[in-house]
């Protein structure tokens, strides 16, 4: 017994355990091809070499891991022992972790698996929001900066950079670009012809891969600089007054505001921005905002653009008919450039999208007329696909997309704007009354309830118009510290569910509720309650 256990103990010679490395990826990111290219390197480099996964579902809704050891030692020196490998990987055990998307790297620090003493964090910092994202009506996104301060300090080290970019500049998908940062990082005991040669191997879109592996091996082995994305050209005069008139701490923002709306609209547009943010600035700076960075003035800002930017039909149409947008779906499908693309678009336009394009009079007939006879609105909301890739798809959506010209004069236009100017009216008279730089900021989270499209939006703005009509112009509440807690309990229950009941302010007076009598089984009726 004591020979054989003499046989298989590490000597000085053989390495103690294998390189283990661990894959984080999204469905369609090709986790399973570069989990195929490292084994194909280490067989090629006769490296004992073995190979698990996961399997998750489609996209964000959940990941697909991929665990590989390799022992790094040929097996010509083994002298016919084989190592025991393992099928999951251990806590605290994994050296080189690469994660695809951002907050994948955050799941592998949470369970364990990136530690300070041994593990090589290799990891993209772009994002794919979460279904738990995405559904929270508000901005449900979870803080990516505090992920990106926490990886480098709890990981031995750390490669993160943008890698869907420079996979989307090499036409390819990320997989490439992952394999390549980890190649190197120097974390992976395969030479980098080897890596290479098991791109070349799989054929078809193999220069692609190569060069999206390039980039990546580049960029981690830092023979490069992380590329600076170029400033959008804007508009002059908007610009020079944001600079003119707003304090240094807000550009960043307010540039993007103007940016967005003239994009959006037209540079008239991006000045009744400014001009009604004008006055929130002066509330700002009356109430002490400078201390903090003209925190009111920068939300304000950031949700002022949003809501004025609105997403109606000729927006959508816009986006969909863009040169940019055909180029980016050609890039995430694979297409080459000698490939025919089809596009088809599904759309349901419904009694709301025919009555945003029209004037507010005409808007109102219809209405009146559907309300009439009920069925009549199931009759205008008919699906349709469209193929944008086809010329007559594309002309009709870009003919929809031209009325954008005439969207000041359509229903929504007036209907988004009245919502606003009472907004921005309540924050500006209740904030130069109280002087008070939290009752103000919560009014203007409340613009976060005002989002998406159809019964979201439709919800949104019914939560609003409540948090309005019982809390904040009810004049029930004057003390601003009780008034700011009711806004936010009823902003955050709106925000959370988006079917919850928006709550009064406290000592308003609630609705009787009363239970009905209702018979039991054996006769008896129960007791009858109210509240």
């Amino acid at each position: 017994m004591n020979a054989h256990l003499s046989l298989i103990q590490p000597t000085a010679a053989l390495p103690a355990r294998p390189v283990t490395i661990l894959i984080a990826a999204l469905g369609g990111e090709g986790g399973g091809m570069l989990a195929d290219w490292l084994v194909a390197a280490a067989s090629a480099c006769d490296l004992p070499v073995q190979s698990t996964s996961i399997p998750g579902v489609s996209q964000r809704t959940g990941a697909t891991t991929y665990y590989v050891e390799i022992y790094p030692l040929p097996h010509a020196q083994l002298g016919g022992r084989v190592p025991v490998m393992a099928l999951t990987p251990t806590p605290g055990a994994v050296d080189l972790m690469a994660a695809s998307e951002l907050i994948e790297a955050g799941r592998a620090l949470e369970n364990g698996y990136v530690s300070a003493d041994c593990t090589t964090l290799v990891g993209s910092i772009h994002r794919v929001y979460a279904v738990v994202e995405k559904v929270i009506p508000g901005d449900g996104r979870i803080d990516s900066g505090r992920l990106l301060a926490a990886l480098p300090q709890l990981a031995k080290r750390a490669l993160l950079f943008d890698m869907a970019q420079l996979a989307q500049q090499s036409g390819t998908i990320i997989n490439s670009v992952l394999f390549g940062a980890m190649a190197g990082s120097g974390a992976l005991p395969l030479p980098r012809e080897a890596c290479e040669q098991a791109i070349r191997a799989t054929g078809k879109g193999a220069e692609a891969s190569l060069r999206g592996f390039a980039a990546g091996y580049a960029q981690a082995a830092g023979t490069v600089k992380p590329a600076i994305a170029a400033t959008p050209a804007l508009p002059a005069q908007p610009i020079e007054r944001v600079h003119r008139v707003f304090p240094s701490e807000t550009f960043a923002l307010l540039d993007a505001g103007v940016a967005r709306l003239t994009d959006y609209q037209d540079s008239a547009y991006a000045a009744l921005y400014l001009d009604r943010l004008e006055s929130v600035l002066a509330l700002d700076r009356e109430a002490g905002g400078a201390d903090n960075g003209y925190r009111l003035t920068c939300e304000t800002g950031r949700q002022l653009a949003l809501w004025m930017s609105y997403e109606d039909v000729i927006r959508v149409a816009d986006l969909k008919t863009r040169a940019s947008r055909f180029a980016r779906v050609r890039a995430e499908t694979g297409a080459a450039p000698d490939e025919l693309l089809q596009l088809t678009e599904y759309l349901k336009p419904g009694l709301d999208e025919v009555c945003s394009l029209l004037p507010p009079s005409l808007a109102q007939r219809l209405r009146d007329w559907v309300q009439k006879k009920p069925g009549r609105e199931k009759s205008l909301s008919v699906a349709v696909r469209l193929k944008t890739s086809a010329l007559s798809g594309f002309l009709l959506l870009r003919a929809v997309s031209g009325l954008k010209r005439w969207r000041r004069s359509t229903s929504r236009y007036h209907e988004e704007q009245a919502l606003i100017e009472r907004w921005l009216g309540a924050l500006k008279r209740l904030g130069f009354a109280v002087q008070d730089l939290g009752l103000a900021l919560e009014i203007a989270e409340c613009a976060r309830l005002v989002k998406g499209y159809g019964d979201t939006h439709r919800t949104g703005v019914a939560h609003f118009k409540r948090i309005f009509d019982t809390i904040i112009e009810s004049g029930t509440e004057t003390d601003p510290d009780k008034l700011t807690a009711a806004i936010r309990r009823a902003r955050l229950a709106a925000l959370s569910n988006p079917d919850a009941v928006t709550k009064r302010p406290e000592g308003g007076q609630g609705k009787t509720v009363f239970w009905l009598a209702r018979k039991d089984t054996d006769g008896a009726e129960p007791a009858r309650g109210c509240h």
